[in-house]
């Protein structure tokens, strides 16, 4: 009989206010179902019904999440997942706390370099998270959004993940060689399945992203510490 892989328990934050169970914790089931070694706790930070989209709800949220993230650490978790590309309260919380802290965002632009030059990126509006443009730097050669899309609510409408679509194929169309998927809300909707019927190119899905770099993380601890 073989070893049973070691379960490491995460905490993973979401940065939109939620009160229904299933989408509470569905970013962290789609962890679990990729990297059976991850069991994920969610938790959502209050106030923010729309999560973040601008600079102003980013800072908002930044002592809630952090908040969170401490909640967590005294819980016991071995890693903190915060389910945002903007990675908000990531830098505070790893100044603060003494376990690994993933933020979506770098988790992505990360693994869009391992992969690819030339790297687009659908944003949910039209500014780039300011952590994925420094890692990214150069490589960064399209930014695009979905016109008239202002929140994360905007992309569970059928006129939202339409207008997505419209915007990924103006990526498709600039022959960049990776995209990243510029929110986790594209995460929520399952946008990667729908952009594979219209390319073969690399699509970075940033909650995916973020649970790679986590069970990597924790993989390296387990095996040199």
């Amino acid at each position: 009989m073989g070893v049973l892989p070691l379960v490491h328990l995460i905490g993973l934050i979401r940065v939109v206010t939620l009160t229904d169970e299933y989408m509470l914790n569905l970013h962290g089931k789609i962890i679990e179902k990729v990297f059976p070694e991850l069991k994920v706790i969610s938790k959502c930070i209050e106030g923010h019904p729309k999560g973040l989209y601008d600079r102003e709800s980013v800072e908002k949220a930044k002592p809630k999440i952090l908040r969170l993230a401490q909640e967590f650490e005294k819980q016991g978790v071995e890693a903190i997942i915060i389910s945002c590309v903007a990675d908000p309260a990531v830098n505070e919380a790893r100044r603060e706390l003494k376990i690994p802290i993933i933020g979506a965002g770098s988790a992505a632009a990360s693994i869009a370099l391992a992969l690819g030059e030339r790297i687009g990126i659908l944003n949910l509006t039209d500014e780039t998270p300011e952590v994925i443009r420094k890692i990214l730097k150069d490589h960064l050669v399209k930014e695009v959004a979905p016109k008239d899309v202002k929140n994360t609510l905007d992309l569970l409408t059928d006129w939202g993940r339409k207008a997505a679509i419209e915007a990924l194929k103006l990526l498709i169309e600039d022959k960049v060689d990776t995209i990243i998927l510029g929110c986790t809300g594209y995460s929520t909707i399952g946008f990667a399945k729908i952009a594979k019927e219209l390319t073969n190119i690399p699509l970075i899905d940033p909650i995916i992203a973020a649970g790679t770099i986590t069970l990597s993380t924790l993989k390296q601890k387990e095996f040199f510490f």
